[in-house]
């Protein structure tokens, strides 16, 4: 067993719009597409074109820098389109599905039985690498380094967070035997962090795995916290993380052979009609998963993931590849009158600005306003009463910003990702898009190291 963790700084954002039933509705649609954009990093060379047949596991491109990692088709059918934009750049590659799914075969394997290189090969040979992450950089591993740990967190602490116990438990042994393998691409070990409390029983017997509790507020499930808190990253370093959703297709291609992408999608937030889950391939058409659960016409945004983190979508585009929840939240252009002098009961307040703080367990209606416009970028400390790591986080942000790599360096650079960052923008007076200013200074660090 490992350590009890403890994160002292952080908030829970309640929201309204939480998940009202765990129902599953199976969903299909009759196109499918694969987002190069969801791959940060990557440059995409094709590897098919429009009229080839594909199976669910085909290739549709790999990296130009990584050739061995491959980006393969969730579901089988005919290419009927690769969406290119400015300078040809690849947007989207579109499958006309088939009726009925036909799976590449990899054949089925025991990991425990395996040695990492070729638990590596299958991964990489399969598309399922992609969901093999990398830090430092927050991006697709590189199969050629060596980790010094692999991390894996159970749980998310983000606002209305799907419970990823429900989707583990259902597929346990999948589960299992993807921990199994994991084990195997690693020297080090593999760290599993669960919500402190909850029951982890299911988790013993699996050799190779160091289990951890992990108590507080959000961002107690970032896997990022768990990494400072468990075993920081230093210069030289890797270590690697998977999603749950990933873990589970990672363990259905070595109990099957099938590289299957199906997982359960959580739609959630204050203007989805419908609150629930719905199972589907990846890359699956908005427009079909969300009928009777969300207005396209409403105006709300809809994102991709969660409020946090998760990315702007449209009602017109894609499941991404990462995703497992989709929050829609009201979308407010105007700006309110004299927001800044009425109480307030209705928002959420770090500061004890608005008297919302008075009520501590309120789920809030909160829209994408964002009550304000961006402004000096002043020392307040409102970062670090929600920022967990030994970092000074506004120092880091503004040796990004002056593109200074010595000082980003000694500032942790190495350590953190852009989500590391999310709370830090809610609680920002100053209205500074961290995350945006993290991905460039990672975005930095690589053209430098390379």
């Amino acid at each position: 067993m490992g350590s009890n963790i403890k994160i002292n700084k952080g908030v829970d954002v309640k929201l309204q719009g939480r998940l009202e039933s765990d129902e599953i509705d199976q969903l299909s649609s009759s196109t499918y597409a694969l987002l190069p954009s969801n791959f940060h990093g990557v440059t995409p060379k094709m590897e098919v074109k429009a009229g080839d047949e594909v199976l669910a596991g085909t290739p549709l491109f790999h990296d130009k820098f990584q050739e061995q990692v491959k980006f393969c088709a969730p579901v089988s059918g005919e290419v009927v389109e690769v969406v290119r934009g400015e300078k040809r750049k690849i947007l989207e590659v579109k499958i006309l599905a088939d009726k009925e799914l036909r799976f590449k075969d990899f054949g089925a394997s025991d990991p425990s039985n395996m040695d990492g290189e070729a638990v590596k090969n299958h991964l990489l040979a399969s598309g399922a690498w992609p969901f093999v992450m990398q830090r430092p950089y927050d991006v697709i591993a590189n199969p050629s380094h060596d980790p010094k740990a692999i991390f894996i967190s159970t749980f998310s602490s983000a606002p209305l967070a799907p419970d990823l116990d429900f989707q583990i438990k259902a597929e346990l042994e999948h589960f299992k035997v993807a921990l199994t393998a994991m084990a195997k691409l690693t020297k080090g070990k593999v760290h599993v962090s669960v919500r402190g409390g909850s029951d982890s029983s299911y988790l013993s017997g699996i050799s190779g795995i160091e289990v951890h509790e992990v108590y507080g507020s959000h961002p107690a499930g970032n896997v990022g916290t768990q990494i400072h808190k468990i075993d920081p990253i230093n210069k030289g370093e890797f270590v690697w993380t998977v999603d749950v959703p990933g873990l589970l297709t990672i363990g259905r291609l070595f109990k099957t052979g099938h590289f299957d992408t199906s997982r359960l999608v959580a739609t959630t937030g204050a203007a989805m009609s419908k609150r629930s889950y719905f199972k589907a391939y990846a890359g699956i058409e908005l427009s079909k998963a969300l009928e009777g659960r969300f207005d396209a016409k409403s105006g709300a945004r809809l994102i991709g993931g969660n409020v946090l983190t998760g990315a702007t979508t449209s009602h017109d585009s894609f499941l991404g590849f990462y995703d497992y929840q989709l929050t829609a939240i009201p979308e407010v252009e105007d700006r309110e009158f004299f927001g800044w002098i009425a109480p307030g009961l209705n928002k959420f307040s770090m500061s004890n600005t608005f008297f919302g703080w008075m009520t501590p367990n309120k789920e809030y209606n909160l829209n994408t306003s964002l009550n304000g416009e961006e402004r000096a970028f002043v020392m307040s400390g409102q970062y670090e009463k929600v920022f967990p790591m030994d970092i000074y986080p506004v120092q880091l942000l503004k040796a990004i910003l002056v593109e200074d790599i010595e000082l980003m360096e000694n500032l942790g650079i190495y350590e953190v990702a852009p989500e590391d960052f999310a709370l830090c923008e809610v609680v920002c007076t100053s209205k500074i898009n961290s995350q945006a200013i993290v991905r460039s200074g990672l975005d930095l660090m690589i053209q430098e190291m390379s």
